[in-house]
């Protein structure tokens, strides 16, 4: 059956927008521009729940493929389709009991909206460092924050979310009610089993904190990183750092940025051995208020084009790993983007470590650092020198990581990405996907069961 768009557009009450009209490409370019060549056929601006069961309907009986879409920011592109995209940032209510601490928003919140609106309460979610990623899609992701090793996960604090299913139905998925929904929410990946409407966070109160910001020449990379691995794996869960090395504008810089959540005063000790092992370049420790603390972390990417892997390591990277990454970073070919190339290492542990495997979809519970490696370039610009410098980063890197894969810095380039992003938990996935979703209306490259 041939798609009749006037037919979606008379029974929905938000816009639907095709190519030409004003707003649409705001509403469907990828925030990599790597995939700025995908377009959907059309996208509706989803006025509320009715909306996206609608879509959903007349999708499902004209066979047009349909994705959500919150803030957009899928490293793969696959918030964008050749079919139907759901714009849901309409969906955009925030609900906050400051007694029980539970919070629930709608599936097109943004992060920057939740931060303004749990402020007054003073409470905390572990969020990511970007105000225009949606929240849905970055809990059931799994969703890391600086705040991680003492919260959790994104995905660890959702209580609850209501899906509207490839069947039209809407669930809600908690620890009682269709509950192989919600474990699959948790770090299953957004788009797989339906559309969420809302989803439901337990929040705590914000505690106060500190900040630090600390850059090395890269001379000094070898013992920093030496020094600063171990520190990132033995400091308390109350803080966390973030330690990189990047090439930009012909410059390699090392850094160390990190939350404790307590006074600078203790940040600055616990960041002794950094200091001895080389005295950095430019140095802020600093107390801050929660939000100010959240507000300084965030991270605004200059735009254009890149690629990211990533693995996940329980060990630091040996001295000869990072002399061998330092010497192909030197050589990474040259690139009109500000965002260069480089790597870094998360700190994970802590609270991330004391879920179960198995007791949420997110199956990668072992871990003590997060290493993303990453080159970008401008629109123009031949992505192939900069996607094989990767590669070539990339093998030296996997040596000494673990099998896994971070979800949300998806990798369309990712072979064997099944067992990458679920591991264990695949199967289980795969199991949820056909009670839900038996005929696949709700599949992408990477998608459950494809």
């Amino acid at each position: 059956m041939s798609p009749d768009w006037a037919l979606l557009d008379k029974h929905t009450v938000g816009p639907l927008l095709r190519p030409g009209d004003g707003g649409f490409r705001e509403s469907s370019a990828a925030f990599n521009e790597r995939w700025a060549g995908r377009a959907p056929a059309g996208v509706l601006r989803a006025a509320g729940a009715e909306d996206v069961l609608r879509a959903i309907e007349w999708a499902r009986e004209r066979g047009v493929p349909i994705v959500p879409r919150g803030g957009g920011h899928s490293y793969a592109g696959h918030s964008v389709n050749s079919g139907l995209v759901v714009d849901l940032r309409a969906l955009d209510a925030i609900q906050v009991d400051p007694g029980s601490g539970l919070v629930t928003v709608g599936g097109g919140v943004l992060t920057g909206a939740l931060y303004a609106a749990l402020r007054p309460h003073g409470l905390a979610l572990p969020l990511g460092n970007g105000a225009g990623v949606g929240i849905a899609g970055l809990a059931l992701g799994g969703g890391s924050a600086a705040t991680s090793r003492r919260l959790g996960l994104t995905a660890d604090t959702l209580r609850a979310t209501t899906l509207a299913t490839a069947a039209g139905t809407v669930l809600t998925c908690d620890a009682t009610q269709n509950e192989d929904l919600y474990w699959a929410c948790r770090g299953g990946g957004g788009g797989n089993f339906g559309i969420n409407l809302d989803l439901t966070f337990q929040a705590v109160a914000a505690p106060p904190s500190s900040t630090c910001l600390l850059l090395w020449d890269v001379a000094h990379a070898p013992a920093v990183f030496e020094a600063v691995q171990h520190l990132m794996r033995t400091a308390p869960e109350e803080s966390s750092l973030r330690l990189g090395v990047a090439t930009s504008g012909g410059r390699t810089l090392v850094s160390a940025v990190g939350l404790h959540l307590g006074p600078a005063a203790e940040l600055r000790a616990l960041l002794a051995p950094a200091f001895a092992a080389a005295r950095p370049l430019r140095e802020e420790i600093a107390d801050r208020d929660f939000w100010d603390a959240m507000d300084y972390l965030q991270h605004e990417t200059a735009g254009g084009a890149f690629a990211v892997r990533t693995h996940f390591a329980t060990d630091p990277l040996p001295p000869q790993v990072v002399a061998a990454a330092l010497e192909h970073l030197a050589a990474a070919p040259p690139g009109g983007n500000p965002d260069g190339c480089g790597l870094a290492l998360f700190g994970w542990g802590g609270a991330i470590n004391r879920v179960e495997p198995s007791a949420t979809a997110f199956v990668h519970r072992d871990a003590q650092y997060l290493v993303s490696l990453d080159t970008s370039w401008l629109p123009g610009e031949d992505p192939a020198a900069q996607l094989d410098w990767l590669a070539g980063l990339d093998h030296l890197i996997a040596s000494c990581t673990t099998d896994g894969a971070y979800l949300n810095f998806t990798d369309p380039d990712l072979r064997d990405w099944r067992n990458a992003y679920y591991g264990a938990n695949y199967p289980r996935l795969v199991a949820v996907k056909h009670r839900h979703d038996p005929d696949g209306l709700f599949t992408f490259p990477q998608s459950i069961g494809s």
